[in-house]
């Protein structure tokens, strides 16, 4: 578990609640009250993330989460979020990269493949598209990836494809 004192983590948990009701600045209030040493720490640092996306703070998505990629080598978190943060930035071949790098770290990942696939989407790359698509649906397990996938305007190339899989 974290090293937080029971200020901090309450602080955390706070941000976290702030965050799912939609109140980015509340959240990030919460954050800043979190004792200086522990605000690098990786949970407050992907509460930060969440933050910044929410506020479409895309460079310091991008930034923290680059950072959070080599402190978590084992999460997809900072790989998703830093590509994200490329798609929304314009820099669709460097999102790209990065989550084909992601996909070969961590096969097993449904959300990387989803997010490759939209990103191939995107472009009409649709043997592509399908082929991550396809991936992700096998690795979801419980999840109907093909209900997401046909509310998702990134895969609007292949949404007639979708039933086929």
């Amino acid at each position: 578990m974290r090293n937080f004192s029971k200020a901090d983590e309450s602080h955390l948990q706070a941000a976290v609640g702030w965050l799912e009701l939609g109140n980015w600045k509340e959240a990030n209030e919460e954050l800043e009250n979190i004792e200086p040493a522990q605000r690098a720490h990786p949970d407050v640092l992907k509460i930060r993330v969440k933050i910044y996306v929410a506020a479409g703070k895309w460079n310091y998505v991008a930034t923290l989460a680059e950072s959070l990629t080599t402190m978590l080598p084992d999460s997809s978190f900072g790989p998703l979020h830093h590509a994200h943060a490329y798609k929304e930035l314009k820099r669709q071949d460097e999102a790209k990269r990065i989550l084909a790098e992601a996909v070969e770290r961590f096969p097993g990942d449904w959300r990387v493949n989803y997010a490759l696939a939209c990103a191939y989407g995107r472009f009409g790359e649709r043997a592509l598209a399908l082929r991550y698509l396809e991936a992700a649906i096998d690795q979801a397990g419980q999840i109907d990836i093909r209900l997401i996938a046909l509310e998702d305007p990134d895969l609007q190339s292949v949404w007639t494809d979708i039933s086929e899989i």
